[in-house]
């Protein structure tokens, strides 16, 4: 293989990455708002579409999602919302994690279920911040290579 063929297995590996990334942040926009529309949130769209855009910033950006929910919900008339928007985070991240982001690779990437939920946690604990930020990425062009090794792709 030439470096224009790795050049190119790993360029759509990345590809269709991005584009399980985007999906999987769709979807969480879509379970922010279905939420915070229920809660009963002011500017819920607001949020949830502030929710997907974060959802691109590793660890960090799920957290930064939460700040403005929370807040309303703290100082709102009904202080049990703001106990319901940390429910409802810990509900979409468990989904997200557990579910959606395993179910999103396996289906644009062709990484197995169990590998794309269990290596983002064996690469954190062995390289705790670089080892969860690079796992679906990396995973997403290891399995590229073994697939056209394999003679699956062209």
């Amino acid at each position: 293989m030439d470096w224009r063929s790795h050049a190119h297995t790993t360029g759509s590996a990345l590809k269709n990455w991005f584009v399980a990334q985007c999906y999987d942040s769709l979807a969480v926009a879509i379970l922010w708002l279905a939420g915070l529309l229920i809660i009963g949130i002011p500017w819920a769209p607001l949020w949830a579409v502030l929710a997907g855009v974060l959802q691109f910033i590793p660890n960090f950006g799920v957290l930064l999602s939460l700040i403005g929910p929370a807040l309303l919900g703290a100082f709102n008339h009904d202080h049990m919302r703001f106990l319901y928007v940390l429910i409802l985070f810990a509900v979409i991240m468990v989904a997200d994690g557990l579910f959606l982001q395993p179910y999103l690779m396996k289906r644009t990437t062709q990484v197995p279920f169990w590998v794309a939920l269990f290596a983002p946690i064996i690469l954190g604990i062995i390289i705790p911040f670089w080892g969860v930020l690079l796992a679906p990425p990396l995973l997403a062009v290891i399995y590229a290579f073994r697939r056209k090794a394999s003679g699956d792709l062209p």
